[in-house]
């Protein structure tokens, strides 16, 4: 048992009542413009503007594989913008971006967080879109740094 809530719907509306933080995966090459960003963008400007702000000046931050950045988007719903992919995929790419160690720190960050923020956490299945990882291997990583602290985590499969 994962401890996991598994919904069909939009993790950009997340379900429930109190604080909420929408967690996904984004690259360290500072690129937004594919996948689930597309939709955080669709609902706030803020999460993307930050990211490419702290990607732009990650000479005086803690850019990096791994790193988090939260967001507050209202009242009671934040964004974390969390890196776990190395690049993006190419037509010559071999292999995937997907970097699981990455996710694995990021998803510390966030369990902190939301302790802090006394939050559930919401997502898309992580890492397994255009970074190109598998759910077996995020999934243990979730429930080792998120519900094994006694974190709420829905996950969102989206239907068009």
């Amino acid at each position: 048992m994962s401890g996991i809530t598994y919904v069909r719907g939009d993790a950009t509306a997340p379900q429930g009542k109190g604080v909420k933080i929408i967690a996904h995966v984004c690259n360290d090459l500072g690129g937004w413009g594919k996948g689930f960003v597309l939709a955080i963008s669709r609902r706030w400007p803020e999460p993307e503007a930050a990211f490419r702000r702290w990607h732009r000046e990650r000479a005086r931050n803690d850019f990096a594989l791994g790193a988090a950045q939260f967001v507050q988007v209202g009242p009671y719903v934040w964004v974390a913008n969390m890196v776990g992919q190395r690049g993006i995929r190419t037509g010559r790419s071999t292999g995937v971006p997907v970097r699981y160690e990455a996710i694995d720190a990021a998803l510390g960050l966030l369990a902190d967080k939301a302790e802090e923020l006394g939050a559930s956490v919401h997502m898309p299945r992580i890492g397994c879109g255009l970074a190109g990882g598998k759910w077996s291997k995020v999934e243990p990583l979730i429930t080792e740094r998120l519900t094994a602290r006694g974190i709420s985590v829905t996950v969102y499969d989206f239907e068009a």
